[in-house]
């Protein structure tokens, strides 16, 4: 069964030839592109490597990958490196302490709203506007404004295509201008439930959509495969030659070993831990602990470390101390962090995340070994090693 969104992204990525693969790579180390973008693990090689091409400049929205991307502190470094960074957040976390300049934006809940991803994955086909909830103060200005502000003073525009942001520019004197909700009013009338800007349509438009506070129901998911692929015999081409190589590469992996004391790291979200920002809210970092290295009983006996004490954790890329949770939850041979934490950068402008500080498992996770379809860096399954910290002389 099969979603009929009222915003076909697929569609509009095919329109926009935002759906390739491959078709271009990274400057150092050759990773495929995928939908436009390249993969995270690259961003620390493409800063530090000089030659035409080299990332000087940065921004980054709402981010933190210093957090999140793989070999974290190896990115931390290389932003000191650029000539200039700019990071539009409300706050100063662990990546935007490197930024030169610091555009605050207005509270996303001063935006109206309409999903666009995950009306594509839901159980039923609906559309829904949500307005804002609060007001803007005075000069505020939401994400994507800043956004198209800086495209535009570096000569760029939304659409990324010079033939169509040139005549946006004309415009903007005259009073039209781009924006987010009349670009997607656009989509929604040209979609499959569209009025197509018929004046006698009873299809959808933004203020049909806004006149129904509730969403509108647009019928149950359909089956049928065939209208969700693009090849000309309408089929899955499994035995792809990419497909077929990670195929080979996932074969090798399955046979390869752990660290040397044959253990592999693992992550783990928890439910008032999901991301970084969640962790400079009291509420949500009240209680017991909670980034410790989860270890099984038999691993913690073999590899003398105890219960609610630090230990040594080492891998390819990073060797620093971790507090133990010995628990059954874990299988042997299998040890698990948390994603999201990290803090000890922050400190200074982040006091309740400073003071539950923890540390990042991307900080262990190797930026070299990556999955070979699309470049994304290998998360799970980390060799690594475990051992009682250095005793005092």
């Amino acid at each position: 069964m099969f979603t009929t969104p009222a915003f076909d992204i697929g569609r509009v990525a095919r329109m926009g030839g935002l759906d390739g693969h491959d078709r271009w790579q990274s400057r150092v180390r050759g990773l495929p592109e995928t939908l436009g973008d390249l993969p995270a693990t690259v961003l620390a090689d493409e800063i530090e490597t000089p030659g035409q091409g080299q990332i000087r400049a940065m921004v980054t929205l709402a981010g933190n990958p210093v957090l999140s991307v793989p070999n974290g502190k190896r990115l931390a470094t290389a932003f000191d490196k650029l000539d200039f960074m700019v990071s539009i957040d409300i706050y100063i976390n662990e990546t935007t302490r490197h930024a030169d300049v610091i555009l605050p934006p207005c509270w996303n809940l001063a935006e109206d709203h309409i999903d666009l991803l995950f009306s594509s994955l839901a159980v039923r086909n609906i559309a829904r506007w949500s307005p804002p909830v609060v007001e803007r103060a005075e000069g505020e200005l939401a994400d994507w404004e800043i956004l198209l502000e800086l495209s535009e003073r570096l000569g760029g525009g939304p659409m990324g295509e010079p033939w169509l942001d040139r005549p946006l520019r004309w415009l903007r004197p005259l009073g039209v201008r781009w924006t987010p909700t009349g670009f997607l009013n656009l989509l929604l009338r040209l979609g499959p439930y569209g009025d197509r800007f018929l004046p006698w349509s009873d299809g959808l438009s933004l203020e049909r959509l806004k006149a129904a506070p509730h969403g509108i129901d647009l019928g149950a998911l359909e089956p049928g495969v065939e209208r969700r692929l693009y090849h000309r015999d309408k089929r899955i081409h499994l035995a792809s030659p990419c497909m077929l190589k990670a195929m080979a590469a996932l074969e090798h992996d399955l046979d390869a070993k752990g660290g040397e004391n044959g253990l592999v790291l693992i992550g783990r979200r928890e439910l008032r831990s999901n991301n970084s920002w969640m962790h400079n809210v009291p509420s949500l970092v009240s209680g017991r602990e909670r980034c410790v290295l989860y270890v099984h009983p038999d691993d913690a006996a073999r590899y003398e470390v105890r219960d609610g004490e630090m230990a040594i954790l080492e891998s390819r890329v990073h060797r620093g101390e971790v507090r133990i949770a010995v628990t059954d939850e874990m299988l042997p041979g299998v040890v698990s962090l948390p994603h999201g934490w990290g803090h000890a950068g922050s400190v200074p402008w982040q006091k309740v995340a400073g003071s539950h500080p923890g540390v990042s498992i991307n900080d262990w996770i190797d930026d070299s070994v990556v999955e070979p379809i699309i470049g994304q860096s290998i998360l799970n399954g980390v060799p690594v090693r475990i051992g009682p910290p250095p005793r005092a002389s």
